[in-house]
């Protein structure tokens, strides 16, 4: 169908047509995920799916949408600077509308999200593709829209105290790997809110978060090879780290170690910021 049709669609408040079975409605917004065109990805095809998955017209088909979009997220992995991106990265965000649909309505059993969990977490800590802007074609931002998913996967019942304790490590996975250049599009920023997410369950005791930041700040204080271009081994870690420390700081609902953590957090950064503490 055109665009021009979709378009009606939304000018209809995201109502499902009639003229059309929803199966091919679904197929054909999934098909727009992956688009180059930002107009049919980020203003019709996410924005029409969220809206079907949040008022429940998926409830019964929630597992097969949300393992049709976990499939997306193979779809030329590996490959960094291709219109595949889109894809990936479009279908990830989808995936977390289905988990935050179980989270809220209870629609799956716990193997599939902790399915899902392993299918995401695999996937973010192999996208090569950590592009934010695309100049013509919008946003890919893979590494952010996972971000965004782990912090629906931490918000589900199902997931308990080893789940998210795999969670955190998974975050620092994506923020200690090298990058062509370091993010820049509020990478660092969601991944932080993401780690806020998996805090706030409250199950995550500081005897395991003290060697998770320890291992982020050693990676934001090490240089790499010599020859090379520091900042592109200790940027992101070091980005994380202080947003990671503004959000615990200052984000209205705190977590309950949030005390204990800006202390270990205000150590990290006198440590990666030593020469410009210097008296």
């Amino acid at each position: 169908m055109s665009t021009a049709y979709w378009q009606q669609v939304r000018s209809a408040e995201m109502r499902v047509p009639t003229d059309r079975p929803l199966a091919d409605l679904t197929a054909e917004l999934v098909t727009l995920l992956g688009s180059t065109d930002p107009v049919e990805r980020d203003e019709i095809a996410y924005p029409i799916l969220a809206t079907w998955i949040s008022e429940g017209v998926y409830d019964d088909l929630l597992a097969g949408l949300g393992d049709g979009m976990a499939a997306g997220l193979t779809r030329g992995l590996g490959e960094s600077g291709t219109d595949s991106v889109f894809r990936r990265s479009f279908s990830v965000l989808v995936l977390a509308e289905c988990i935050e649909r179980d989270n809220t309505e209870g629609r799956l059993p716990a193997g599939k999200i902790l399915e899902w969990g392993d299918r995401l977490t695999g996937w973010l800590v192999r996208e090569r593709d950590v592009r934010g802007f695309v100049p013509e074609q919008g946003w890919a931002h893979a590494v952010a829209h996972g971000a965004d998913a782990l912090g629906a996967l931490a918000g589900s019942s199902h997931l308990g105290l080893n789940e998210l304790t795999v969670l955190l490590d998974v975050v620092a996975d994506r923020v200690v790997l090298e990058t062509p250049a370091p993010l820049s599009s509020g990478e660092p920023d969601r991944l932080a809110a993401a780690t806020m997410s998996i805090l706030r369950r409250r199950l995550v005791p500081l005897r395991i978060i003290e060697p998770w930041l320890a291992r982020l700040t050693a990676a934001a204080t090490d240089p790499g090879a010599p020859g090379r271009d520091p900042y592109l081994v200790t940027g992101n870690p070091e980005a994380f780290l202080r947003a990671l420390h503004l959000q615990v700081a200052l984000a209205p609902e705190p977590v309950d170690v949030r005390a204990d953590l800006l202390l270990e957090l205000v150590a990290a950064l006198r440590t990666t910021n030593a020469a410009y503490l210097q008296a």
